[in-house]
């Protein structure tokens, strides 16, 4: 169902006639209401040692090298998945929502995903739903103490949004041996003001940037973070890119201004590698999150109950997985150009509906 991206259990349960089923299982698949509610009863920890498992595998064939500055970075980000005002289950977050008639009680369901950026393949890692009662970051942190266990040696640092800008985060992260990164956006710290301050003053390396011009600026050994007992880097970049609008052709100036704190030694990583890790954590929103959600239906409540949310979502993201790498890794580039990964999963739900011709009712006339 996922890898044909049908979108719903009972779009599945119609190709139960299907020769493709009798000829791989060797019988019908289970209605739409027996799998949602196994998939309420599984073990999630076995979905996610099936990604475990392809990630090792595409490891040992090196298919997830590095990018060219040789660090791999794990990127964490929350989602929210659902919400409704009528529905809700055990593992819903509440919220009130005012309008100009009256305040509605919401019912949501939220979750912290990781996703380790390599070259030219992001691989999706684990998930982990936040709980009622509890913020973003201290799922971030419960999720990643179990993905630092399950993958000690996939990542050199993890990145996050200005959300992930805090102390407690960050000392976190480097008590499990890795470096972090995060946007520094909030103009009341001493950090920025002082960055700021000092960039002011600084000549900023001025690079080409495709049909755009980057400066940067960079400096070390900042100790205006009270919080954090150690000195960090924060590293700025400036980018100006010109476009043309699609209608009326007229070329516009895009100009973005980001600062980002980071434990990374200039040694370790040069600027341009800080500027691109930072940039690395849009992956997740657009081949993370967008494609997930608008391609292969995601967000969709297949069965309203906490297990099943959070099992439904750990198995699109191994399936996104094994299609990437089939489509990334396995593929011809020749077959590449020519097959877009959404013509790739029409061919694949073209499959299942194939051999329903010989069980299609005649509509009368």
């Amino acid at each position: 169902m996922l890898l044909a991206r049908l979108g719903s259990l009972n779009a599945l349960e119609q190709t139960r006639s299907s020769r493709f089923w009798s000829q791989w299982l060797g019988g019908p698949i289970p209605s739409a209401d027996t799998l949602g509610r196994v998939l309420a009863l599984t073990d999630c920890d076995t979905i996610r040692a099936g990604i475990h498992e392809v990630y090792t595998r595409l490891k040992r064939n090196k298919a997830l090298e590095p990018p060219w500055h040789g660090l791999v970075v794990l990127v964490l980000d929350g989602h929210e998945s659902s919400a409704s005002y009528l529905r809700c289950c055990p593992g819903c977050l509440q919220r009130t929502v005012h309008t100009t008639d009256e305040d509605r009680i919401q019912y949501y369901h939220r979750n912290v995903t990781a996703q380790l950026i390599t070259d030219g393949m992001p691989f999706l890692v684990d998930a982990e739903p936040q709980k009622p009662g509890e913020n973003e970051l201290a799922t971030a942190m419960r999720l990643l103490d179990r993905v630092a266990q399950s993958y000690p040696r996939a990542f050199d640092l993890v990145a996050g949004d200005a959300l992930y800008c805090q102390a407690p985060f960050f000392e976190f992260v480097l008590g499990l041996g890795k470096d972090v990164l995060a946007v520094l956006k909030d103009e009341r710290r001493n950090l920025l003001q002082d960055a700021q301050g000092l960039f002011e003053h600084m000549e900023p390396t001025e690079t080409q940037n495709g049909n755009g011009q980057r400066c940067t600026w960079d400096a070390e050994g900042f100790r205006s973070w009270p919080s954090l007992d150690r000195p960090v880097r924060v590293v700025r970049g400036l980018e100006t890119t010109t476009v043309r609008r699609q209608l009326d052709k007229e070329e516009e100036t895009l100009v973005s201004d980001w600062m980002w704190v980071t434990t990374l030694s200039s040694s370790r990583a040069s600027t341009r590698a800080v500027v691109d890790l930072g940039h690395s954590r849009w992956d997740i929103e657009n081949q993370g999150f967008n494609e997930a959600v608008n391609q292969w239906h995601s967000d969709h409540v297949y069965k309203h109950d906490p297990t099943a949310i959070l099992a439904f979502w750990l198995l699109t993201m191994l399936v996104i997985n094994v299609f990437r790498a089939f489509y990334l890794r396995n593929l011809r580039p020749q077959r590449r150009q020519e097959s877009s990964m959404l013509h790739i999963a029409r061919c694949l739900a073209a499959e299942l509906y194939q051999g329903l011709a010989d069980h299609v009712v005649p509509i009368p006339t």
